[in-house]
């Protein structure tokens, strides 16, 4: 080539692009830097919504449902327990204008195994005032144990005890309403439910 642009001497000068691997590996870094920074904020994330993977304890702000438990039937049973028919000292008193009822009545409840105590017509007290089916009356340690199984002789039998009461006799006082002892078939599935009462379930899992 001539003129001003005329190269002089036996070397060459090299047409080469820049080098652009440094900013190739500072942008390679950073991405990754980036991406590394979103995964862990998605696992704090995660772990927030899902407790860390770990059962919450009863000291936290969850309790771990696996253990909650419902209250197990003893724990608001009755302090007594029903006792047979057998152990059943039972006092019927008439307190109706019919005649012959407590004698009838007491008859039918030896023949179902209870144990007859006296008979006759009620006192003062309750004659001709007891409403309803008849009246089951006893000590205060009756309540939950012969009161119970004596009334599944009398279907809808109001129960009264009294703390001033001695012995462990009760006492059946025949009412107004009163027409027949509950059938047999049904008194005796009533017992049965007593003495066999159906279990329920002592712990319960529940989602959180």
């Amino acid at each position: 080539m001539g003129g001003q642009y005329r190269i002089k001497g036996d070397k060459y000068p090299r047409m080469r692009r820049p080098r652009r691997r440094g900013r190739l590996a500072v942008g390679l870094v950073a991405s990754v830097a980036v991406l590394g920074l979103i995964g862990w904020g998605t696992l704090q994330l995660i772990d927030v919504f899902t407790g860390g993977g770990k059962k919450a304890t009863a000291a936290g702000p969850k309790a771990d449902c696996a253990t909650r438990a419902t209250p197990s039937p003893s724990a608001s049973a009755p302090a007594g327990t029903p006792v047979k028919p057998a152990r059943i000292t039972v006092n019927v008193f008439n307190a109706t204008a019919r005649s012959g009822l407590a004698k009838k009545t007491a008859d039918e409840l030896k023949k179902r195994g209870f144990k007859i105590g006296d008979v006759g017509n009620a006192t003062k007290e309750y004659d001709k005032k007891v409403k309803g089916t008849g009246m089951l009356l006893g000590p205060t340690s009756s309540l939950d144990t012969s009161l119970p199984v004596l009334a599944t002789q009398l279907a809808g039998a109001e129960r009264r005890t009294d703390a001033a009461r001695e012995g462990d006799a009760v006492d059946l006082i025949i009412g107004t309403g009163f027409k027949n002892l509950t059938a047999k078939a049904t008194a005796d599935r009533a017992l049965a439910a007593l003495a066999s009462p159906q279990p329920a379930s002592t712990s319960s899992k529940k989602s959180c």
